[in-house]
This record gives structure tokens, C-alpha cells and sequence, in this order.
């Protein structure tokens, strides 16, 4: 069975109201440990996201209004120049800070698309939302570093299940994650697919055969 979002996300989220105030959400990032947190309406529907860099962009563009010689860096000042998925830098509430639309993931997803998710927007952090976009839970790349640390009697039941070893005669041990099949197949195509069922398998490392 397949890992979902679900498994791993954490329900006890921290997040913040729309009209939270600068102060509450820095005290929020600091008292909970993290980097980001959702923003949502009244109602529980994901909004946005504010995160420290939200803040700290803010602290950034204060400088010049008091005639300091620092500059921002090149690309926060285009950020603030065309004002690409954030409000002004001058906001006081998370509403006015966040960055938006935040990006979201469904409970079932698989941690697959959750990763490339991650990878492709270039984000720690997931909300995950109900069919309606309330907020649920929160999957961070740290839970998904989780399914790596299943044990190896776990591992090998769902590897020996998917490819049908006990059926087809094969040998499969797990160590530390790493996976060796062994045996002999009637088909040619057979080892390939064997394989592939077997590198499928949620929190398998990597495969190593002496399969003919």
C-alpha cells in the first residue's frame, strides 16, 4: 500500500488569521519553531502562506525610508517592484504580508507528488486541505524524510507482496533499506518489472538483483 500525504502530515498545525498582526505572527514563528506558517480566513480556508522571508522583506525596504546606504538585493527589489505573489513590503497584518495563493496538496496524494511539489515551487512546506481548502495538516520535507526510517520487516513484506516472490520462487532480504532479489523467471520481461515494483516501494533505498 502506497504512503499518502496523509501518513506523514502533521495535524496539529500553527497557523494565523488573516488579520493577525506583524508582532503575533513573528511571536508565532518563534514560539512554534517554524519558518512558515498557513494564513487562513475565518472559516478555516488556506489563504496564503507568511513566512520569516516575508517578514524579513519588510525589515529590508524599511532601511531606505530612513536614507540608509543599503540596498536590497537585485531580485527582492524586482519582488517589490512588480509585486509577484505578495502584497507591499509596508503591510501590518498576515493577510497584508503573506505570499499567495499558497501552495496546497490533497490528503491523499501520494509523497511522490508532495516532493516534486516541493521541488518545483522551491517550498519547505505543504498546507493540506480538504475538498472544501480547509486547512487539515502541514507536510514538511522533514516528514517526508520519515518514510526512509520504515523498518526493514516492513519493507520486506510489501517488496516480497509486490513482486510476488513467494509465488515466483524469489529470494528478497532489506538491510538498512537497500533491497536484494535473487531467483529466476520464466519471461525475459519479468526482472525489469520485478524491479520496478521493487524501487516503488515507499522507503526503499535501493535495489540490488542477481535475477535472471
Amino acid at each position: 500500500m502506497k504512503i499518502t500525504v496523509q501518513d506523514l502530515m502533521t495535524t496539529d498545525v500553527a497557523a494565523v488569521h488573516r488579520e493577525a498582526s506583524f508582532h503575533a505572527v513573528a511571536e508565532l514563528l518563534m514560539s512554534a519553531g517554524v519558518a512558515g506558517v498557513p494564513v487562513v480566513d475565518d472559516d478555516d480556508h488556506v489563504l496564503g502562506v507568511v513566512s520569516e522571508a516575508d517578514l524579513l522583506t519588510k525589515a529590508e525596504f524599511k532601511q531606505r525610508y530612513y536614507g540608509d546606504a543599503y540596498r536590497p538585493p537585485l531580485r527582492a527589489r524586482i519582488r517589490h517592484v512588480a509585486g509577484v505573489g505578495r502584497h507591499e513590503p509596508a503591510g501590518e497584518t498576515a493577510g497584508d504580508l503573506m505570499t499567495a495563493p499558497a501552495r496546497t496538496i490533497a490528503p491523499m496524494a501520494s509523497i511522490v507528488t508532495a516532493a516534486r511539489q516541493m521541488d518545483r515551487h522551491g517550498v519547505k512546506r505543504l498546507p493540506v486541505i480538504d475538498a472544501d481548502g480547509r486547512l487539515i495538516g502541514i507536510i514538511s520535507r522533514h516528514d517526508l524524510v520519515k518514510v526512509f526510517l520504515r523498518s526493514d520487516d516492513d519493507l520486506l513484506r510489501q517488496v516480497k507482496n509486490a513482486i510476488r516472490a513467494d509465488a515466483l520462487g524469489l529470494s528478497v532480504t532489506v538491510a538498512e533499506g537497500l533491497v536484494t532479489i535473487s531467483g529466476a523467471f520464466p519471461e525475459p520481461s519479468q526482472p525489469d518489472t520485478a524491479l520496478r515494483l521493487a524501487q516503488g516501494v515507499d522507503g526503499v533505498v535501493a535495489v540490488r538483483h542477481s535475477l535472471t
